[in-house]
């Protein structure tokens, strides 16, 4: 383990570009965690989401997920971030919200840290499709038909966020 202290290289508005001995990393400002959502309606439909991501180029098929604790959000649970990132991204709002996991994402590249919930008893209350600064599709997709669908997804050109296929592993337990 280094035991050096990172030493910012740059500072942007929602990131940090860190050096930490030999080794550079970005980190997340203004935000306490990550929370993504398996979320599954009663007819044992997978939500996913469809959004344009500039980074690589590309509309991506996600699991609903979003960051905790930031902007006016900055006392919230990582529980009530993930019920606010449903709700805002799908429409549903979630009877249950269970802890399922957590770990990282790309631990070459960024110190994020995800939380996975499971969203169980889902009831439709809105429109969802994010917060009005996101382009966001949502697709209703049944669990026994979701890897041909998401094959169909990649032949299009779509990207599939491989936490879609950890959520399948999760679902299967």
């Amino acid at each position: 383990m280094m035991d050096d202290r990172p030493t910012i290289i740059s500072d942007g508005k929602f990131l940090r570009f860190v050096r930490r001995g030999k080794w550079e990393y970005v980190t997340r400002k203004g935000a306490s965690g990550v929370v993504t959502i398996i979320a599954v309606t009663r007819e044992n439909k997978l939500l996913l989401v469809e959004q344009f991501r500039p980074p690589v180029d590309a509309r991506v098929i996600e699991l609903p997920a979003g960051l905790a604790g930031d902007g006016h959000h900055h006392h919230e649970t990582l529980e009530t971030a993930a019920r606010r990132e449903l709700l805002e991204e799908t429409g549903y709002d979630a009877g249950g919200m269970a802890y399922v996991g957590g770990g990282t994402v790309s631990p070459g590249l960024t110190d994020e840290l995800i939380t996975v919930f499971l969203a169980t008893d889902l009831n439709k209350t809105g429109p969802g499709l994010g917060d009005g600064g996101e382009d966001i599709t949502l697709h209703e997709v049944p669990i026994d038909q979701l890897n041909p669908w998401l094959d169909e997804q990649a032949q299009q050109g779509k990207l599939i966020d491989l936490k879609v296929y950890a959520a399948l592993h999760w679902l299967k337990r």
